[in-house]
Parts: structure tokens; C-alpha cells; sequence
């Protein structure tokens, strides 16, 4: 299967956000997908925190982070005064042109040092085009698309990770990369992914009902 991956930049840096970590530890396979993308892979300070939020609803992403920054999977960084100015031009302003802390400072920390921010909200996708067309984006749908990933991983194994991002971390997926992964996942276990769109979920019933005034 054709991989759909904006990232395939060998090394490129990587700056996660929340919800790249949370689909990550979801998918049940975490270090064995940031061993295979090979690349260097940073979480803002802001995300932890956020992530902690999630305790009282019984998850546990923010230890399943702590785990991946203890055994070097993931560096935990802070920004600094260059990041801080963009940091500050994301959350302070009109509320259709801010961004919570964690996609703020992903995205910020990604202006400063080069990076790619790993963000799945449209809102941080549109604001981004707007103030910094020139910024490369990726969401979390490209690191399991990513093709080194796909070929470590194998597809049932691959196919299996990416419904446990969508059933269990809801994982956005955005219009471009709808068809590869309901085609990985298969149009029976789509229909169970509520984070997907309706018509994504409702692509084998259509197909049925087809088939049968077809025939």
C-alpha cells in the first residue's frame, strides 16, 4: 500500500504534541514505532502537564511519556527566549487565532529550532497556515504511515497500532489520509472508530447497498 507519510526526511526532528503521544501510547506499540522512525523526537514541557489532566479519567499517558523520556525515546524540553516570543504570538490574542499551551509551544519550539510539529487539531493546522505558511507540518496519522515504520512494524501489526490510535485514542485523521487508513484498518473496524468522519465509516454500507441494486 502506497504510503501517504509527509515525513520522509531521514533525521528530521520531530516536536509532539499531546495528541501525537497520546495516539502513540494508544496504538500499544510506542517504542517500537519511534525505534523504527529513527529520528529525533521532542515533547514541550507544557504536554506533561496537560497529559496529567487525563489521571482522573484513568489514563495514564502521562507515565507511558515518562516512560519513553526515561529510556530515550523521547527528550522532554523547555522553551527558551527565541521560542518564547512565538509561544506568546499563539496564545495571546482573539480566540479563533490562539492555541492552547501544548500546540502553542510545539509549534513555537518547531519555529525556533527547525523542527516538524506533530499536530492533529485543524484549528493549529489553520492558524499555522495563516501567520507561518512556510512551516512544515505533520500529524500523527505520518508516523504510522511512515514507510520505515510500516516495514518494521508489518502490516497486520501496523494495521492493528493504528486502530488502537483511533478506538482507544481517537486519533484525528485528516481528509488526505482517510482512504489509507481505512484501507489498512479494513472497513469493518473503521465503522467502530468514532474519531473518523461518518462517511468514512459508512463507506462499506454504501458499497453493499451498491453491490445490490447491481446485481
Amino acid at each position: 500500500m502506497e504510503s501517504l507519510s509527509n515525513l520522509t526526511d531521514a533525521q528530521t526532528l520531530l516536536i509532539a504534541d499531546a495528541s501525537a503521544v497520546i495516539n502513540l501510547n494508544a496504538s500499544g506499540c510506542a517504542e517500537k514505532v519511534l525505534e523504527a522512525l529513527a529520528r529525533r523526537v521532542k515533547v514541550v514541557d507544557f504536554v506533561p502537564g496537560e497529559l496529567e489532566e487525563g489521571r482522573h479519567r484513568q489514563r495514564q499517558d502521562v507515565v507511558l511519556l515518562e516512560k519513553l523520556a526515561a529510556s530515550g525515546h523521547v527528550e522532554i524540553v523547555s522553551l527558551d527566549e527565541t521560542s518564547d516570543r512565538y509561544f506568546e504570538q499563539l496564545v495571546v490574542g482573539p480566540g479563533r487565532m490562539t492555541l492552547d499551551d501544548g500546540e502553542a509551544g510545539t509549534i513555537a519550539y518547531a519555529l525556533a529550532g527547525g523542527g516538524i510539529p506533530i499536530i492533529d487539531e485543524a484549528k493549529a493546522n489553520r492558524i499555522c497556515a495563516e501567520l507561518f505558511p512556510d512551516l512544515r507540518l505533520a500529524c500523527s496519522v505520518d508516523i504510522f504511515a511512515n514507510q520505515a515504520v510500516g516495514d518494521a512494524l508489518g502490516n497486520e501489526t501496523l494495521a492493528d497500532a493504528v486502530f488502537n490510535a483511533l478506538y482507544h485514542g481517537r486519533m484525528r485523521v485528516f481528509p488526505q489520509h482517510l482512504a489509507w487508513v481505512v484501507g489498512l484498518i479494513g472497513h469493518e473496524r473503521a465503522r467502530q472508530c468514532a474519531s473518523l468522519p461518518a462517511s468514512a465509516r459508512a463507506l462499506k454500507s454504501a458499497a453493499m447497498k451498491r453491490a445490490g441494486q447491481g446485481g
